[in-house]
C-alpha cells in the first residue's frame, strides 16, 4: 500500500509503535532491550544515520526509550480532546517535560542549512547534519519535531480498540481504528456488553 504521510511521521509513528498489544491483552515493549533497539534501528536503516554494523548499547537505548516516552507523551496531547493510548494514559510525562527531552535529543547534532534550486522549481532549504555520524537519537528527535509541527499531526489518533496501545494517523474519514482486527474486537466487545446488559435485565 502506497504511504499517505511522508518519512518523518512514517519514522515517528514508527517509534511509538514499539509499544504495541502482544495479542494476550498485554503490552509488548520491542525496544525492552539492545538486541531489540539494534533490530528496529536495521528495519529503519534507510532513514537513519547508521551504519551496516550498528549495534545499540545501553546508553543509546536508554537515550531513544526516553525519548518515545516523550514522543507518546506528545502524541497525547496532539490527540485532544480525545482520549491518549490505555497503554499511557496512568503515567503520561507532563508536557514541559516531554517538550524539553525532545528538543534536548534534538540539538545533540549540529545541522547546516543547504540550499538547493533544482530546474523548473524554486529554490529550497534543507537542514543538512554537520557529522555524517548524527546521534540516532537526534535523528528520531528532528523526524518528531517535523512531524508534529505539520498538517499530519492533525490525523493522529489514539487506537480504542480492546487492548490495544496503538496511535494511528487516519487515512480516511470514517478510519475509527488502527487496523480492521480493532474495529472487529470492539464490535464483539460492544455486541457481548449489549447480550449482559439483556441477560441481567431480564433477571432483574
Amino acid at each position: 500500500m502506497e504511504d499517505l504521510f511522508g518519512t518523518d511521521a512514517r519514522l515517528t509513528l514508527d517509534l511509538a509503535l514499539t509499544i504495541r498489544p502482544d495479542g494476550h491483552g498485554r503490552v509488548a515493549d520491542d525496544l525492552a532491550d539492545v538486541a531489540g533497539l539494534t533490530a528496529w534501528v536495521h528495519q529503519h536503516r534507510d532513514a537513519l544515520p547508521v551504519s551496516d554494523g550498528f549495534a545499540a548499547d545501553e546508553g543509546v537505548l536508554a537515550e531513544v526509550t526516553d525519548l518515545r516516552t516523550a514522543v507518546r507523551a506528545l502524541f497525547a496531547r496532539a490527540v485532544r480532546p480525545g482520549e491518549p493510548s490505555p497503554a499511557d494514559a496512568a503515567r503520561l510525562m507532563p508536557t514541559d517535560e516531554a517538550l524539553e527531552r525532545l528538543n534536548a535529543a534534538a540539538a545533540l547534532a549540529p545541522t547546516v542549512p543547504v540550499l538547493t534550486w533544482r530546474d523548473g522549481a524554486g529554490p529550497a532549504v534543507r537542514q543538512k547534519a554537520v557529522s555524517i555520524e548524527a546521534p540516532l537519537t537526534a535523528t528520531l528527535a528532528r523526524a518528531a519535531i517535523a512531524f508534529l509541527a505539520s498538517p499530519d499531526r492533525q490525523r493522529l489518533r489514539a487506537c480504542h480498540g480492546p487492548r490495544c496501545a496503538r496511535y494511528f494517523i487516519k487515512e480516511h474519514p470514517r478510519q475509527e481504528w488502527c487496523r480492521p482486527s480493532c474495529g472487529n474486537r470492539a464490535r464483539v466487545a460492544r455486541h457481548h456488553e449489549r447480550h449482559k446488559k439483556a441477560v441481567q435485565r431480564r433477571h432483574a
